[in-house]
């Protein structure tokens, strides 16, 4: 692996999702949780506090992300299904993993969070019409985006922090 930021690969965008690739997307951010929680099990503090890479973030900073930038998908969802357009709130990821709380409350928090979330986010995902998945977003940062380039993003998002935590796992 040449960019230890991307263990699973760089998010590519599939374009305008068949129902089939709506429904592997839905699956995996089901199972995120499930293998977020798999990949921290037995990792003692001394290897929840260790970054992933030099310079990177600490496995307990990417379990408490993960919450954290799931919690604001699934805010965007629902903004992107009940508004026209709406201009999202951008956040500042590296501030928020170095809030207190993120040293403080133990990882079992934001997987129970995120175990709850998920069961909510995927009834809400499965809900969706096609014509649902092309309404956009205004994103501050990446412009008009659609809730398709969503799900396979967040889709994404879980793999990709689920492999940062393998790295920690399966490293000496």
């Amino acid at each position: 692996m040449d960019d230890l930021r991307y263990p699973a690969g760089k998010f590519s965008y599939a374009g305008a999702a068949s129902a089939q690739l709506r429904a592997a997307c839905i699956h995996d951010i089901a199972a995120t949780p499930a293998h977020l929680r798999t990949a921290v099990r037995d990792l003692g503090d001394g290897r929840l506090d260790t970054p992933y890479r030099p310079g990177g973030w600490t496995t307990r900073q990417v379990v408490h992300h993960v919450a954290d930038s799931h919690m604001n998908a699934y805010c965007r969802f629902k903004f992107g299904l009940t508004e026209d357009n709406p201009t999202i709130k951008a956040y500042d990821e590296a501030a928020w993993a170095n809030v207190a709380d993120t040293a403080r409350t133990p990882v079992d928090v934001s997987l129970t969070l995120l175990d709850a979330l998920h069961q909510r986010w995927v009834v809400l995902l499965e809900s969706m019409a096609a014509a649902d998945f092309a309404r956009t977003l205004q994103h501050p940062e990446r412009g008009q985006v659609t809730l398709d380039w969503m799900l396979q993003l967040y889709a994404w998002h879980g793999k990709h922090h689920v492999a940062h935590v393998k790295m920690v796992k399966e490293s000496k």
